[in-house]
């Protein structure tokens, strides 16, 4: 008789305050920070475990959480507002031994220790909010179990100028991880972490004891955690096979919609068999002028054109007056553009009247 296999916890790490996004994060938590159009970047992991039958998910926040909360809405949009199971938000404590903001990821998860093993899964699947990618939790924590794994990392290949934001890996021909590097300045290896981990619950509860009682720092994963699972000697590597890109910074963020407008995206916001799903208002269909020409361009619901638009995303309610160019841009909701801009960010609600055109990196208006 097979053995019943037990609860898989997902933990969604979504408390970063975004420093190196600058003012798209200055008074809302990155999670919420408005990605292709109608869609927020916590929308991909929280989709993704819907889509891998990961009903057990808790919302890990701190900074503006009060942004987040409200577009949580108690995980209805994922199918999480359940009466048994569900989404569950986490928040900084006062007044025991565990208060105060959490001081990072891994510190995060280790003043929840009591309450993960009070929850008594058999895996702990972490998710940061970070990234857009698509990917099938449940085939990686089946790998994770016919391994015998204690810890499951899975990772991609990205170029040193972004390994050195990540964490490195080396791995042998059997996909056994033989060292870690966290953020190196010269990266040995071009294989990276994602920022999804799969963990037994019983080892990572264990370890975080361990290292506690040896006054290791518990801010980050790769401080002392992952290096500590790779010397055991039982942590694998999972190739995702897929996009992936982390838009922790302007550049890299505004890269990542500038991926989605190529012929055959890599990344398709379209696709049937596995839609990212969102809370999102109720708005009119987008109307375009007589005078408008788009071209290779995202247009959301609400927005209004009547100038050019080319390898641009516009997100709802964008307003373009006629005569103007938006060029290899991305224009968040409720924005009106009244001047050319060209390789350029605008933040919700801007009113733009100067043109702006971004060198080196995108320029920001905010």
């Amino acid at each position: 008789m097979k053995a019943r296999r037990g609860k898989v916890l997902g933990l969604v790490l979504a408390g970063g305050e975004g420093g190196r996004l600058g003012p798209l994060t200055d008074g809302r938590a990155k999670p919420v920070l408005p990605f292709g159009g109608v869609y927020r970047l916590i929308d991909f992991p929280l989709s993704n475990c819907h889509h891998s039958r990961v009903s057990d998910v808790w919302v890990i926040q701190q900074y503006e959480a009060h942004t987040l909360s409200e577009h949580l809405a108690n995980g209805r949009p994922w199918d999480l507002d359940r009466t048994w199971g569900g989404m569950r938000v986490v928040h900084p404590t006062t007044g025991g031994e565990e208060s105060g903001f959490f001081e990072g990821n891994a510190d995060a998860i280790d003043r929840n220790r009591e309450a993960i093993a009070s929850f008594d899964p058999e895996l702990v699947l972490v998710l940061s909010a970070d990234a857009v990618y698509r990917l099938d939790y449940a085939e990686v924590l089946e790998r994770h179990r016919e391994r015998g794994a204690e810890a499951t990392a899975v990772t991609t290949v990205k170029p040193a100028e972004e390994a050195l934001r990540l964490g490195t890996v080396a791995v042998d021909s059997t996909g056994l991880v033989t060292a870690f590097e966290y953020k190196p300045e010269e990266p040995r290896s071009d294989i990276v972490t994602t920022e999804v981990f799969v963990y037994d619950a019983k080892v990572l509860l264990d370890t975080f004891a361990e290292l506690e009682g040896e006054g290791e720092e518990l801010s980050d994963f790769g401080h002392s955690l992952l290096p500590r699972l790779v010397e055991r000697g039982n942590t694998w590597a999972d190739d995702l096979g897929g996009y992936w890109r982390d838009v922790g910074t302007l550049e890299s963020y505004w890269q990542a919609h500038m991926d989605l407008l190529e012929p055959e995206p890599q990344l398709r916001l379209d696709d049937p068999e596995w839609p990212i799903l969102t809370r999102a208002s109720q708005r009119p269909p987008a109307r375009v002028d007589a005078s408008a020409r788009i071209e290779g361009s995202l247009i959301s619901p609400g927005c209004s054109v009547r100038g050019r638009v080319a390898r641009s995303v516009l997100g709802p309610g964008v307003v373009v007056e006629e005569g103007v160019e938006v060029v290899d841009s991305v224009v968040l909701g409720n924005s009106r553009i009244s001047a050319d801009i060209h390789r350029a960010i605008v933040d919700e609600g801007a009113d733009v009247t100067q043109e702006t055109t971004g060198a080196e990196e995108p320029a920001v208006v905010a």
